[in-house]
């Protein structure tokens, strides 16, 4: 009898038992639809934005964060407030914190090297996105995700050059450079200027940083005005300096887009805006829209795959007579 009860209690033991671990089976796995590491776990991308200085930073921004949730993958992000030592600090958070992948948009080109060798002595593979990084170390990151900045400034330059291919000169152009030592802003400047050069009637009067931001831009071009007599040609490093110079420009009494001609970068939908009013003469496209790519990209490395050492994205000119067609597919 006694060993009869033993029996049924030692049976009852091992139905517990199996009952136990098929509870804590499912919720150990994770959501089946989340993006998985190689342990299985979902995987952890830390993003280190530069700021919200612009209408184009604001789409990149909800652009990784819509993609991050699309593709099931945990994100945590850190906005640097165009500051590289908060962009370094969130980078050692991220190392700290143990995430599966790291991904930035560098504020300003130099200075990453020990950070980034920490990530690497990690064993976190980085992501560099929108804007790179002057290392001679390549093996500090996987790959760059973004635009070519030197074609752009090359393509600005080009619009330009053949508008005033019968002009006889000289032609006086001012420049709104970006944030002082970040790649766009180095890049788009060195293109630009290689193509002007060949031709010596075109001349920057004047040049100066407008980091990115509407305010700023207003703020350099009233200087600009107040300084140079004679100005044909205004050309900034995104369309949010150039929406501020406009601002200037027509509280000065000139008209933007007839007698300062305008050149921008990026492509946001303000500027379409403006194009359609006359304000701004031609827009080279700069496609933030990069969250689908960065995820594909994040899931690569993690897995050990092998990426490209640099993802272009795709992207246009668009003058004023085009303008008009295209604004109703601008999506920021």
């Amino acid at each position: 009898m006694a060993r009869r009860a033993a029996l049924v209690l030692t049976a009852a033991l091992l139905a517990s038992s199996a009952l136990t671990a098929c509870s804590t089976e499912g919720p150990a796995s994770g959501p089946a639809s989340g993006a998985k590491a190689g342990s299985g776990k979902t995987i952890t991308l830390g993003f280190a934005q530069v700021g919200a200085e612009s209408g184009w930073r604001t789409a990149n921004t909800k652009s990784v964060q819509e993609a991050a949730k699309k593709a099931g993958i945990t994100l945590k992000f850190s906005d640097a407030q165009q500051k590289q030592e908060n962009q370094i600090k969130a980078i050692r958070t991220f190392i700290q914190q143990k995430v599966d992948v790291i991904a930035f948009s560098p504020v300003v080109e130099s200075g990453w090297d020990t950070v980034l060798k920490e990530a690497k002595d990690a064993g976190i593979p980085v992501i560099l996105t929108d804007r790179a990084v002057d290392t001679k170390d390549t093996s500090l990151y996987k790959t760059f995700l973004g635009s070519d900045f030197v074609k752009e400034g090359k393509s600005a330059g080009e619009w330009l050059t053949s508008a005033y291919a019968n002009e006889q000169g000289p032609v006086n152009i001012v420049e709104l450079q970006g944030t002082t030592g970040s790649a766009p802003a180095n890049d788009r400047k060195a293109g630009f200027a290689d193509v002007i050069r060949t031709d010596g009637k075109f001349k920057i009067v004047a040049s100066q940083s407008g980091d990115f931001t509407r305010a700023k831009g207003k703020e350099v071009m009233q200087a600009f005005l107040k300084s140079q007599k004679d100005i044909d040609v205004l050309y900034a490093h995104n369309d949010d300096m150039a929406l501020g110079a406009i601002q200037a420009i027509e509280e000065s009494g000139k008209k933007p887009g007839t007698d300062i001609k305008v050149i921008s970068v990026d492509g946001i939908k303000d500027a379409f805006v403006a194009m359609t009013e006359g304000k701004i003469n031609v827009v080279v496209e700069c496609n933030p829209l990069l969250g689908d790519q960065l995820m594909e990209l994040a899931k690569k490395v993690v897995a050990g795959e092998s990426v490209p050492a640099r993802v272009e994205t795709q992207e246009g000119v668009f003058p004023q007579d085009k303008a008009a067609a295209a604004l109703p597919s601008r999506n920021y």
